[in-house]
C-alpha cells in the first residue's frame, strides 16, 4: 500500500503529534489556542475552564436531585478507564451504587454530549444493534484531552513516555480510538466479550458490510490472544489491530498504525488495497 509505505518515512513525526493530541485534544478553544502558542501549560488552564463550566452546568440544567449522581458518574470515568477491563462498574461511583440510582444522571450526560455509550454485544452478527447487551458498557468523554486533564497528566510524564503513564496509556488510547470510529459515516460501534470475560475485543464495527473486530494496543505490544480466540471462533474476513507499529497485512490480520483509524471505514474485508 503506497500511501502507508510513504507515510512510514514519517513514523515518529506522527507518533509525537498523535501523543500532543492526547494532551491537547480536539477542543475548538483549546486547539486554536495550542497552535498559536504552542503553550502547554495554557492548554491545561483552558480545559480546566472547560471542566468547570461543564459541572456549573449540572447544576444550571440538571434536575437538583440528580446533579450530586451526575457529579460523582462525572468524575469516576478516570477509574473506569483505567481498568483493565473497562466495562462500567457502578460500585467504582461509590460502595454499594446500584443502576437504577444513576439511570438518569447517565442519560442527561450522553445526551448532553458529554459522554459516549459503547455497548457490549453477545455476537459479532450483522446488525450488531440486534445483539447488544444493555446491562454491559463502556463509558468514555467526549474529548482525550479532557480526559488526560482530568486525571492531571503532565506534560513531560504524557508526552515523554513516563513509566508512571504505563496504566493510563491504554485508557487515553481506547479514547482516542474511540474518537475516530464514532465520526465514521455508517458505523456502529461495540465491543465483545466472551462469556467467562477471559476475552474481550476492545472494539467491534459494522460498516453495513462487515462486522470488524478491532483491538487497541497503546504501544508496540503486539500480543492479540483476545483478537486470536475471536479469530478462531468467528473467523472474520478482516481483523485489525491498531499501534504504534507500521502497516502491515499478515493475511488473517492488519496491523493499522493508531494515527489511520479513521481509514476503517473504508475497508470491505480487502486488506490489500
Amino acid at each position: 500500500m503506497v500511501t502507508f509505505a510513504m507515510a512510514t518515512t514519517f513514523r515518529q513525526e506522527y507518533i509525537d503529534l498523535l501523543r500532543y493530541y492526547y494532551y491537547v485534544g480536539g477542543m475548538p478553544e483549546v486547539v486554536q489556542s495550542f497552535t498559536e502558542s504552542n503553550d502547554f501549560n495554557e492548554v491545561r488552564d483552558i480545559q480546566i475552564r472547560i471542566l468547570s463550566s461543564y459541572e456549573q452546568d449540572f447544576s444550571k440544567h440538571a434536575p437538583n436531585d440528580v446533579v450530586p449522581r451526575i457529579r460523582m458518574l462525572w468524575n469516576s470515568i478516570p477509574a473506569q478507564l483505567t481498568k483493565e477491563n473497562k466495562k462500567f462498574i457502578y460500585s467504582l461511583i461509590k460502595e454499594g451504587a446500584r443502576a437504577k440510582e444513576y439511570e438518569l444522571a447517565l442519560l442527561w450526560l450522553i445526551d448532553c454530549g458529554l459522554m459516549h455509550k459503547v455497548h457490549r454485544v453477545t455476537a459479532p452478527s450483522i446488525p450488531l444493534k440486534a445483539y447488544e447487551d444493555p446491562r454491559a458498557f463502556k463509558l468514555f468523554l467526549l474529548d482525550v484531552g479532557l480526559l488526560s486533564c482530568m486525571t492531571r497528566l503532565r506534560q513531560d510524564t504524557l508526552l515523554d513516555g513516563n513509566d508512571l503513564f504505563k496504566e493510563f496509556k491504554g485508557a487515553l488510547t481506547e479514547q482516542y480510538v474511540l474518537q475516530q470510529l464514532i465520526t465514521l459515516k455508517g458505523v456502529e460501534t461495540y465491543y465483545w466479550t466472551n462469556d467467562r470475560g477471559s476475552a474481550e475485543i476492545d472494539f467491534i464495527i459494522d460498516n453495513g458490510n462487515n462486522v470488524i473486530p478491532i483491538e487497541v494496543k497503546a504501544e508496540i505490544n503486539l500480543q492479540a490472544k483476545s483478537l486470536k480466540a475471536y479469530r478462531d471462533k468467528f473467523d472474520p474476513r478482516i481483523s485489525i489491530r491498531t499501534s504504534m507499529t507500521n502497516y502491515k497485512d499478515e493475511g488473517w490480520l492488519l496491523n493499522l498504525p493508531l494515527w489511520a483509524v479513521g481509514t476503517i471505514a473504508d475497508m470491505d474485508g480487502d486488506t490489500s488495497r
